[in-house]
């Protein structure tokens, strides 16, 4: 189990967020603690309300809103009994057993999870202190529950390769709200966790989930405004159904959010670079690897993503790989030459000249052949009994193999030293 506590000033911002999801269908209210009501009489407006209230006995706090989130892993079915026993203990635990909160289990996410707002302003108007919270209760309470109820471990469920399931096509067809859904569930994924530094490799993350973020043509009305849309691909890489507007996700999905985390992503991913490199190195050396579609399937082996881009011709023009593993995104040139388009199609062989290539599939066949002879040995074999000199006359092997090595250093003009000229005079009698 992951718990996530964000706290803030405003109440209505999480509650409204998690009512939103209800309406929607993608969420349920399943617990409703320590309100002067019974849960069945119990509004959302009345609920809001007397949250609000509590919050007001204390007009100094500069923080009233607390929003956490518990999450559990893929794997893991828990029905709603279990869910409240969950969140009662939890909030018991980090000292909201008395607060009121509202609980919501989420179904629009790759794993299960719940939702619950409070306030940490008590009846009296005094502050239960958030600083440190994580480390000093919730930690503690987190493994406890996890012993208690099976639970997969966090430290475990951080290591699960999580992808979320490409959007199927047709989902398209049904309408904008099922694309919108669709679309959110991959993007919040995404954006809170892969590191990019740029709009295409942002584009490569998203394509793996068959999803684009599209900013028009560089005349568009879109694109001088800094607009942006998402849209849907099918299996050819063609953009269909309805584009959605950015702004109108309930979480930050414009143009502006994704660029203001290009320069704190670059540099959380640098740590990750050496490992991804030695990855593709080791994938490079293999002999079955002679293509870059092999290489791409070797890499997908290791929750490594190689998105190849092209131009309408067919020319390989850009190479991006997506570590899954460490939730970073990188082009090739940014890893360096070598894993750039140009590099890889060098190390592979793709695009060399037939006589260059039928040249080292020869050598390699001669050494494969007769391994017990030495390069050496081969070299003297090729060398000509009789050699000719720059000036026309010729020279034997011993003679050439045993006379003095001629050699040329270059000295710079500048370090010449030049001699002293001797002045001239007229000596004194």
């Amino acid at each position: 189990m992951v718990a996530v506590i964000k706290s803030g000033n405003s109440l209505r911002r999480p509650f409204h967020y998690n009512e939103n999801k209800v309406a929607e269908g993608v969420a349920n209210r399943i617990l409703a603690e320590n309100f002067p009501i019974s849960p069945e009489q119990l509004s959302p407006e009345n609920s809001l309300r007397f949250l609000s209230k509590q919050a007001s006995q204390n007009d100094r706090s500069k923080v009233n809103a607390v929003h956490i989130s518990l999450n559990f892993s893929p794997d893991e079915k828990l029905e709603p009994e279990t869910l409240k026993e969950i969140s009662r203990g939890y909030m018991d635990g980090i000292g909201f057993g008395n607060q009121p909160y509202m609980v919501y289990q989420h179904h629009d996410a790759g794993h299960p999870h719940l939702h619950i707002v409070t306030t940490n302003i008590q009846l009296d108007g005094k502050r239960i202190p958030l600083h440190n919270i994580g480390k000093t209760k919730s930690e503690p309470v987190r493994k406890s529950i996890e012993k208690q109820f099976g639970l997969v471990r966090a430290e475990d469920q951080k290591r699960q390769l999580y992808i979320p399931d490409p959007i199927h096509v047709r989902q398209a067809e049904y309408g904008k709200s099922e694309t919108k859904k669709a679309i959110g569930n991959v993007l919040q994924h995404v954006l809170n966790n892969y590191k990019f530094t740029s709009l295409p490799e942002l584009n490569a993350v998203l394509k793996c989930y068959n999803i684009t973020a599209d900013r028009g043509s560089e005349e568009s009305r879109v694109f001088k405004h800094k607009g942006l849309y998402y849209r849907v691909l099918d299996s050819d890489g063609t953009k269909v159904g309805v584009p959605i507007k950015a702004s109108l996700f309930a979480f930050k999905a414009t143009l502006p959010f994704i660029e203001s985390k290009f320069v704190g992503n670059e540099l959380a991913r640098q740590k990750h670079a050496q490992d991804l490199k030695s990855v593709i190195d080791m994938s490079l050396i293999r002999t079955d690897i002679k293509g870059l579609s092999e290489l791409k399937e070797a890499l997908d082996k290791k929750g490594i993503s190689l998105v190849i881009r092209q131009n309408q011709e067919g020319r390989i023009f850009g190479i991006t790989y997506v570590d899954h593993r460490n939730r970073t995104v990188f082009n090739g040139s940014a890893l360096g030459k070598k894993y750039a388009a140009k590099g890889l199609k060098e190390a592979l062989g793709v695009g060399h000249s037939p006589t260059l290539m039928a040249t080292v599939d020869k050598q390699k066949n001669d050494l494969t052949s007769n391994p017990s002879k030495s390069q050496n040995e081969k070299n003297a074999d090729e060398l000509p009994l009789n050699m000719t000199r720059s000036d026309g006359s010729e020279s034997g092997l011993l003679e050439t193999l045993m006379g003095p090595e001629s050699s040329y250093s270059y000295v710079p003009f500048d370090w010449k030293k030049r001699k002293k000229k001797k002045k001239k005079g007229i000596k004194k009698p």
